[in-house]
């Protein structure tokens, strides 16, 4: 039966998807729109924690939000927007942008917001994953975890979760992304509760601290903080001074200037665009080429090459550095690791703000708190202390501080978490993980063990040089190939096979050893605390793309049904009745002597009867099944 058939509730009351999707952000919204598009389905459920659709274009929302990659990369091939009003658009242009493409092909409905996944467990008897669904007060799921502690012991549980649902899907989705789980505040450093001023992080970024006249202090130098960092000191918000706590400095690239010129390209490349559309794509394919030379000159042309490559490329950007920055700065802001090892800040201000005198940045490390100061030191963090020679203070200082604004990225090698992902032997996906070394999925989304379930971007599936919308569009694309099946009522299941799911791994494993992201001297976010790389992918996203346009479907197991199985011998018989066919004709055309028209004709006659037999053996097939 097709899955468009069945009904909505099972027969113990439960609610039935077909096709279950966990997140409403860009991974969830292209897969909605192209579950629609390509396979004309729209028997779904996207369940969103938050109060609002964007995943990380959502909850972050910090002053000078931004894209780093032109708006023409980032965006859906299927969905291009024209009127994109800068060429590098800022947070909630970008959150418009998914709004509209959610409009425009029709899924706001199917779209369930103040809702999360908690568990998923795979019920083998009916095949079916068994889900758990916690349902929030509207906006709780957007506050971070101290203001949801805080809640919880003023108000009560249920001022948070006002209930709990168990649905069944078909085929279920994870699309969560990997930039919401922010890091914790340092736990070795003491005092925090003894601080009057407020402490928060900038992915869930409080307006309502009034940051005038304020002293504050950055924890991270991250692509994040150099967004805001240079901000803060203007109008609106006046802070009286700001700290910039750095552990090590950030390769900081020049951001490439939009066509024309910033101003030019803000009045006339909207029109341009929508006068010429071809031109969005032009634009699109040259800033793809443009990434995968960059991925070839430092991350995969070889590792003689790439390794000169990014000397090269250092060589230029700490003379670019020293051109902008003060002097004071110079020997802290010098990595000592490659180009590639660590995520690179293409940088649209943040060196220009050091000229700033109301703002500081300093590598000596946060030692505690006090009620209305922090103290930094003795020691610093970079240059290494075992550099005798260095200039960069180890002295112990005590700043004041009215705020505290944590840029420390996110936790991005917990996948999947909070969600637990229960399969076939009853292990859990994590308990997996840890029995093969670490988060892993064959092709970066999906694990045997675990059928009818996929992962959009999951492990291994991050590039330091491409757009995420791609390799999102990729899997996604990827993903449709895989379900379709199931859709169309051929099959029950599909399950990547164990063997091509370790040979994947064992690959991707070895390739990062010698990576710049493994071996390129720095401490990155891509790796666990035993070393594991789950996050990064090292080839590029060429080939990343044709893998996922043409599957390698010997990798894979399908439970077929009693239509699937008719199909798939008719497709037998038909193709070894062509051959027959074809052989059949060369021997009349042998023997009858060469003729082009008898060729045609003979091939005419023998196509006809194949066809014949084919539907004879079909109507035979499918009575014995």
């Amino acid at each position: 039966m097709s899955l468009i058939k069945q009904n909505i509730l099972t027969e113990n009351g439960i609610t039935y998807y077909p096709v279950l999707i966990v997140g409403a952000g860009a991974s969830g919204i292209a897969m909605g729109c192209r579950l629609k598009e390509v396979l004309g389905f729209d028997q779904f459920r996207i369940f969103e924690k938050y109060s609002g659709i964007g995943g990380t274009w959502h909850i972050n929302r910090y002053p000078g939000i931004g894209c780093d990659i032109p708006a023409v990369f980032y965006s859906f091939s299927f969905c291009q927007n024209t009127k994109w009003s800068e060429f590098y658009p800022y947070g909630p242009e970008i959150l418009r942008y998914l709004h509209d493409v959610c409009e425009k092909y029709k899924i706001c409905d199917k779209i369930q917001l103040n809702t999360s996944v908690t568990e998923a467990k795979w019920l083998k008897d009916e095949e079916l994953w068994e889900v758990t669904l916690l349902h929030w007060a509207p906006g709780t799921g957007d506050l971070c975890e101290e203001d949801l502690q805080k809640r919880m012991l003023e108000q009560g549980k249920h001022s948070i979760f006002l209930r709990q649902e168990t649905v069944k899907a078909k085929v279920l989705l994870s699309a969560v992304g990997g930039l919401t789980a922010t890091k914790s505040f340092p736990e070795k450093v003491p005092g925090k509760e003894s601080f009057q001023g407020d402490i928060f992080h900038s992915a869930k970024w409080n307006y309502k601290v009034d940051l005038n006249g304020k002293n504050v202090i950055v924890v991270g130098t991250g692509c994040s903080a150099a967004q805001f960092v240079p901000l803060l000191t203007k109008a609106p918000y006046n802070a009286k001074s700001v700290t910039q706590l750095m552990r090590s400095p950030p390769w900081t690239i020049p951001r490439p200037p939009a066509p024309l010129g910033a101003e030019n390209w803000k009045d006339w490349g909207p029109l341009a665009r929508l006068a010429a559309p071809l031109l969005s794509k032009i634009l699109r394919a040259v800033v793809f080429l443009n990434s995968e030379l960059d991925y070839m000159r430092v991350f995969g042309g070889g590792e003689e090459y790439t390794a000169k490559q990014r000397a090269k490329i250092g060589s230029l950007l700490v003379d670019h550095m020293r051109s902008v920055v003060p002097k004071k700065y110079h020997e802290m802001l010098t990595p000592d690791y490659e180009v590639g090892c660590k995520r690179r800040i293409f940088d649209a201000g943040w060196l220009e703000s050091l000229n700033d005198p109301k703002i500081d940045l300093t590598t000596q490390p946060l030692t505690s708190i006090q009620p209305h100061g922090v103290t930094l030191g003795p020691g610093r963090c970079y240059p290494k202390m075992e550099k005798s020679d260095s200039t960069v203070s180890t002295d112990e200082i005590q700043l004041p501080a009215d705020t505290i604004i944590l840029a420390n990225g996110f936790d991005v090698t917990n996948w999947l978490l909070p969600m637990k992902v229960t399969g076939v032997d009853g292990k859990s996906i994590h308990d997996v993980w840890d029995e093969r070394g670490g988060p892993q999925a064959y092709m970066g989304t999906a694990m045997d063990g675990f059928p009818n379930f996929f992962i959009i971007f999951g492990p291994n599936t991050a590039t330091g040089h491409s757009s995420v919308l791609l390799a999102t569009e990729n899997m996604v694309s990827y993903a449709l190939k895989l379900i379709a099946p199931i859709i169309r009522g051929d099959a029950t299941k599909v399950e990547v096979k164990k063997e091509a799911e370790l040979a994947w791994t064992a690959d991707i494993q070895a390739k990062l050893v010698n990576s710049v992201f493994q071996a390129g001297g720095c401490s990155n976010w891509y790796k666990t605390a035993n070393g594991w790389n789950s996050v990064a992918y090292p080839y590029s996203q060429f080939w990343f793309s044709y893998l996922c346009m043409f599957p390698t479907w010997k990798d894979w197991n399908y439970s077929l049904t009693r239509k699937g199985m008719v199909k798939r011998e008719g497709k037998k018989i038909f193709k070894y009745l062509i051959i027959l066919g074809l052989i059949l004709t060369a021997y009349r055309t042998k023997q009858s002597g060469f003729s082009y028209s008898s060729i045609i004709g003979s091939s005419r006659e023998v196509a006809k009867a194949a066809v014949e037999k084919s539907i004879q053996w079909l109507e035979l097939i499918k009575s014995r099944i």
